[in-house]
């Protein structure tokens, strides 16, 4: 059984938050609890880029944040699109960090570099394995520390693209973040009914247009 067979799906239906729009890509800012791309399950068909579909019905894929992430999410609005944006994910040529609450008083700085993997008899989780693991390394910055929740404020940046790294890698550090359901080990322990990950900033040059981009999206705790 994986966790996902006791999921009751139940999105925010408020319309989609657009940042950017122009011929090629659309951008936009993906509340938490929403999924990015459809699941398997009729019941899990409701997610971003079914969104977009129905207004583009040519849109395509180009990255994707976990349900319980909100924050920054691009689509292609058509197949020279979408290529020309993967390339440049491929030659890490996008620029994108994260603002996250965890738990504790975390180091004001480092790197994470530790290998990770899926753990199959408990999927969606993933988990660090040295031996098998996939690479991953992730940038983080303290910017804040509250004494009073015992809760720093992070600037997480990275480097690869691995499945719930920044949230794996956090846990690894002995700092979960805050709210998660899957790393933290008490998630409720939490002001807000959301995990606080939220995918603040986007920089890139517009594949096509070869004009330099810099989005932004306000961070909502």
């Amino acid at each position: 059984m994986s966790l996902n067979d006791a999921f009751v799906y139940c999105p925010p239906q408020q319309p989609l938050s657009i940042l950017f729009e122009d011929d090629d890509l659309i951008i936009i800012d993906k509340p938490a609890g929403l999924l990015s791309v459809m699941g398997r399950k009729p019941e899990h068909q409701d997610s971003a880029y079914l969104r977009i579909l129905e207004q583009y019905p040519q849109a395509k894929v180009t990255h994707r944040l976990d349900m319980a992430t909100s924050g920054i999410l691009m689509f292609a609005k058509h197949r020279d699109a979408e290529v020309a944006v993967s390339k440049m994910f491929q030659a890490r040529q996008v620029n994108k960090h994260y603002i996250a609450l965890v738990q504790g008083e975390i180091a004001e700085n480092g790197c994470v570099d530790v290998p990770l993997i899926t753990d199959w008899e408990n999927r969606p989780r993933q988990i660090v394995h040295f031996e098998l693991g996939k690479s991953a390394q992730t940038l983080y910055e303290r910017l804040d520390y509250d004494l009073t929740t015992d809760q720093s404020r992070v600037r997480l940046e990275p480097i690869t693209g691995r499945s719930h790294q920044l949230r794996v890698h956090m846990q690894h550090l002995g700092h979960p973040i805050m709210g998660d359901k899957l790393y933290h080990p008490q998630p409720k322990n939490f002001a807000l009914s959301r995990m606080a990950l939220h995918a603040a900033a986007l920089s890139f040059e517009h594949p096509l247009q070869k004009i330099a981009m810099q989005i932004t999206s306000i961070i909502p705790f």
